[in-house]
């Protein structure tokens, strides 16, 4: 990056830091398109579904939805809380729509998947924080798709371990709940969420289950430094997390917090050898991975699907 797409900030320790101006060359988005993208893009229409991945407006959308990858997004478009990074609606969502796991279930089906990736908005109205939605889609994928390996995607439940049970309760493969970012940074960043709630979310996980694989995503460019993002790294393993995945935060809009800085591929690198020598089983670290980044590879490398559940 040349010096003059950089400009000086103050960070909060007093230093002057570079704030990034233009994207660097290393991250090129690919544009959706496609026959396969097309029919996905109607089934979800028809059905009346909505996936993560339009809605957070995932840089991956080119490249998952032709091979018949997509994330499904339950409990309705409009989340509970409002997270300086996230393109979700943020106010008063509809009443939960207990036919949505049948219609999730025959679109995997339908798409013939090999791993389905399902997770939503929150749903704090809730006691349950919408659970029981989780645990219908697991249990009806398993029923019309044999086979299909499920990672769910769940948010915290506000440490709820009741509230978890009833998802690990359904066996998903993979249990995901992201941190996405380091605690000094959490009231501005998700203001409404508590690093506690993770620890509790995650470490809760493996109590319920120990054979499920669990795993938390951090998202970089925000304002963090290296060894809050080590700090992390090793709480997330302490706390029994089995993948991590990191990505560098790409601001969806002017109105969204901005981009401190923008991480090099070689630092990516540096990230995942860090994380496999702290105990990791698997780390996806790069400038465009997201928590569903080969989400297949790692069930099939990690852990034994359950078709007869």
């Amino acid at each position: 990056m040349s010096n003059e797409d950089r400009i000086k900030i103050q960070g909060e320790d007093g230093n002057k830091r570079m704030k990034p101006g233009r994207r660097p060359p290393w991250i090129k988005v690919r544009a959706p398109s496609g026959e396969t993208y097309e029919w996905l893009l109607g089934m979800m229409r028809t059905k009346s579904l909505n996936t993560v991945c339009e809605e957070a407006m995932c840089p991956n959308i080119g490249e998952c939805w032709p091979s018949g990858t997509a994330t499904f997004l339950v409990m309705g478009e409009i989340c509970t809380r409002a997270c300086g990074f996230c393109d979700i609606k943020t106010g008063r969502p509809a009443p939960l729509d207990w036919l949505e796991p049948e219609r999730v279930a025959h679109a995997v089906k339908a798409m013939n998947l090999r791993h389905a990736v399902i997770t939503s908005v929150n749903r704090d109205e809730r006691a349950d924080g919408g659970a029981p939605i989780f645990a219908m889609v697991i249990h009806r994928i398993r029923e019309l798709h044999p086979g299909c390996s499920i990672e769910v995607l769940i948010p915290d439940f506000k440490g709820s371990i009741e509230a978890l049970r009833v998802v690990m309760d359904a066996r998903p493969e993979i249990l995901n709940h992201n941190v996405e970012t380091v605690p000094r940074l959490f009231k501005r960043v998700q203001p409404q969420d508590r690093y506690e709630w993770a620890k509790a979310t995650l470490s809760n996980a493996k109590k319920l289950d120990a054979n499920v694989l669990t795993k938390s995503g951090l998202m970089v460019g925000m304002g963090e430094t290296k060894d809050e993002l080590r700090m992390v790294m090793r709480d997330l393993r302490d706390w029994g997390v089995d993948i991590l995945t990191i990505g560098q935060y790409l601001q969806p809009s002017k109105k969204h917090l901005p981009i401190e800085r923008y991480y090099t591929l070689e630092e990516f690198d540096e990230f995942k050898r860090d994380g496999l020598e702290i105990g990791y089983k698997w780390v996806e670290s790069g400038p465009l991975v997201r928590s569903s980044y080969h989400a297949e590879q790692q069930v099939r490398a990690l852990s034994v699907v359950h078709p007869e559940l």
